[in-house]
């Protein structure tokens, strides 16, 4: 329960942050013009401007941020393994990975005595004396 609370908060937390920091005037006055961040007196924040409290606000909300993202790193609900999320993903499991089989040897091929012997594959060159196409000089 406590897990869900802390995702919500976070939530409106990071739309109020994203919020603050859109409406902070820059170099063509933002949107905060539009609500009377310009000098436009009797504006929605007043006549000294949106910029201080809009600053602050934007500290508030970045420092909640901060300290909810910290705290739901802490109050997981899933369990914790010693394996990362990576090693989980290639395993397909929850638990710690299976480690493939290493071996030093060369897979061996079985031969039967009745079996033709293989040829090797036709080389690019030609072999002394015989032209490409198969037939002699």
């Amino acid at each position: 329960m406590l897990h869900f609370f802390l995702v919500f908060l976070h939530v409106l937390v990071s739309i109020a942050l994203v919020v603050a920091v859109l409406l902070q005037s820059g170099k063509g006055g933002g949107l905060a013009g539009t609500f009377g961040g310009s000098g436009v007196t009797g504006g929605v924040f007043g006549g000294r401007g949106a910029a201080p409290f809009l600053v602050k606000a934007t500290t508030i909300f970045a420092v909640l941020f901060m300290l909810t993202a910290i705290s739901l790193n802490f109050v997981n609900p899933s369990e914790r393994s010693g394996s990362s999320v990576l090693e989980r993903t290639m395993t397909g499991n929850k638990g710690a990975p299976s480690a493939p089989a290493v071996t030093d040897k060369m897979p061996v091929v079985p031969t039967s005595p009745s079996a033709p012997a293989q040829s090797s594959p036709a080389s690019s060159t030609p072999a002394p004396g015989k032209a490409p196409g198969g037939g002699t000089k």
